[in-house]
């Protein structure tokens, strides 16, 4: 059958991709942004300079940050105020985790695709 469909396509180069999130209540919550954002802001120590390494707004990294606390059944992201250094703010166990198997799904979805555009181009 894959060979029926190399058939229909003129040729040329053709691959089957594709992109991969997590959704909840049907919106999307946990992609790649998500999990960069998270990245940094546990390298960073602070939702705003997380936001200015990605070049997105303040107001959409906290967007985001209540997002995916407001889907998850303990925090993702840890808020301190105040005191010397100004506070800051940290990543969970639990958001790491989540990152981890994101990443292993991407990984899979990966082999996937590479699977698919062998018997596509077959």
């Amino acid at each position: 059958m894959t060979k029926k469909i190399s058939r229909l396509l003129k040729q040329g180069q053709f691959s089957v991709n594709g992109s991969l999130w997590l959704e909840g209540d049907g919106l999307r919550f946990f992609g790649p942004g998500p999990v960069e954002l998270l990245q940094l802001i546990q390298e960073t120590g602070s939702i705003n300079a997380a936001a200015k390494k990605m070049q997105m707004s303040y107001k959409k990294a906290w967007q985001l940050v209540n997002n995916l606390n407001a889907m998850a059944a303990q925090p993702m992201v840890i808020t301190a105020t105040g005191g010397e250094k100004g506070g800051g703010s940290s990543i969970s166990d639990e958001a790491m985790q989540l990152i981890d198997y994101h990443r292993r799904l991407r990984e899979r979805f990966k082999k996937f695709l590479e699977e698919e555009t062998r018997q596509l181009t077959g």
